[in-house]
């Protein structure tokens, strides 16, 4: 059985809890359900169904940390993986960072668990898959695509007194569209808690029409040019930035929130005042567990406030040490967004260009963010708010907060699956001048 109620998962967790002769015991018990097809050259060629649930059960003797992980929760099993948690602590050397487990916690009520999400079946997502397929198949194109959908539980309980629980729901869509000879691609993906939201069809249609116009691409030189990035290409961006929140880091000098002499920019003016990034576990659109993976609870807090930084992740040790609150790292991220569609960014640009993806990004400086990577499945050369022609695919050298202070439009926020973590994010497109594409790409 992979999905355990809250009174199944809070039964065997108070039996880890009664086995336990630690100083201090902290049990996870997560399982999940997932099926899902992959498919290329318009046809399935992997389909199915994973169930999963393990155990994992943390011990301390002082300082001494030992974990071990099971699958199976029979009694024996339960006393055998508390034993061998325990024996790997009395082993282990101190971890002088260790904060031990937190007393009880006061969480938020989110809903991201859709029952239609859950009932999925091996027909419904073989009949959104040949949706997905007919679109392609119907342009003479080929298509190679991925859906997923899970639902899943996460459980903690320890010998403190803390227990949570959370079961949640997704489904993500990923589609490559190519022409028959090769020279145009197109690209899309989704990603929602509820799968009523999924229109494989429509989405399906993006890819193909990308990938239909971006054959017979021209090259442009490189250099500095005015981009619309779709909010794939945002995400992919703004994640670097988002992972690279962290107090520690800014306060020890290795961080591009590092301040020059010592300490953080909190509360300093980092990018464009237009840009606010904020997290928020109960966001209709972006529902997450209310509890971080420590048990800290997660409440909506603003990181970037019309462009000045509020507020960074600070964990529970370094807050030790800085005599501060300690603030978990969230589960999402979200940027609040304009009233600008696509098209009217489009529109509104006398030259640029459209990027649709951004992909294989590495990061060159980590004090200034500075990233590089490739366009992907769909650049366009834009001339009085038009789609003129396809161009060919460039390398960028850019920063996050470099882009975030160029900014020129913001448009609609929107739900996005980043094609580099499989993240899900709220973002919306940007319109960024002297965006820096170093160098031309061949591939397609």
């Amino acid at each position: 059985m992979a999905i355990y109620t809250q009174e199944q998962a809070q039964a065997v967790l108070k039996k880890v809890m009664a086995l336990s002769k630690a100083d201090e015991c902290e049990a996870n018990l997560n399982g999940s359900k997932s099926g899902n097809v992959r498919y290329a050259r318009n046809s399935v060629s992997t389909a199915g169904e994973a169930h999963t649930t393990s155990l994992v059960v943390q011990s301390s003797f002082g300082k001494k940390v030992g974990t071990a992980t099971i699958n199976e929760f029979d009694d024996a099993s339960l006393e055998k993986v508390v034993r061998r948690s325990e024996e790997l602590a009395k082993l282990a050397p101190e971890n002088p960072e260790y904060m031990g487990v937190l007393g009880p916690q006061k969480y938020m009520t989110t809903n991201p668990y859709v029952a239609a999400t859950a009932a999925i079946t091996p027909d419904k997502r073989a009949e959104m898959v040949a949706q997905s397929i007919s679109a392609a198949k119907a342009k003479n194109l080929t298509a190679a695509g991925y859906l997923q959908d899970i639902v899943g539980f996460q459980s903690m309980m320890n010998s403190k007194g803390l227990f949570a629980y959370n079961t949640d729901t997704g489904v993500d869509f990923s589609l490559t569209v190519r022409t028959p000879d090769g020279t145009g691609s197109g690209y899309v993906s989704r990603g929602f808690n509820d799968v009523s939201k999924l229109n494989t069809a429509t989405a399906s249609a993006i890819a193909v029409n990308k990938a239909t116009g971006s054959m017979n691409a021209k090259a442009l030189e490189p250099g500095k040019y005015t981009v619309i990035l779709e909010p794939a290409a945002v995400a992919v961006m703004l994640e670097n930035l988002f992972f690279n929140m962290d107090a520690r880091s800014a306060d020890e000098g290795r961080s591009f929130l590092s301040k020059p002499g010592g300490g953080n920019k909190v509360g300093q003016k980092l990018v464009d005042e237009r840009v606010t990034i904020y997290s928020d576990p109960s966001h209709s659109e972006l529902p997450t567990s209310p509890w971080a993976q420590d048990g800290q609870a997660l409440n909506k807090v603003t990181w970037i406030d019309k462009g000045v930084v509020k507020q960074i992740p600070v964990s529970r040790y370094w807050a030790q040490q800085k005599k501060i609150t300690p603030v978990p790292f969230p589960n999402s991220a979200i940027m609040q967004g304009g009233t600008q569609s696509l098209d009217d960014m489009i529109k509104g640009t006398t030259k640029g260009i459209l990027v649709t993806r951004l992909w294989y990004i590495r990061p060159v400086d980590p004090q200034t963010l500075l990233l590089t990577g490739l366009t992907r499945d769909g650049t366009f050369y834009i001339e009085n708010g038009k789609i003129k022609h396809a161009v060919k695919n460039f390398r960028f050298n850019e920063s996050p907060i470099i882009m975030l202070n160029n900014l020129e439009a913001i448009g609609k926020t929107e739900r996005v699956v980043s094609g580099e973590s499989s993240n899900n994010y709220l973002l919306p497109p940007l319109k960024i001048r002297d965006f820096t594409f170093s160098s031309l790409s061949d591939a397609v």
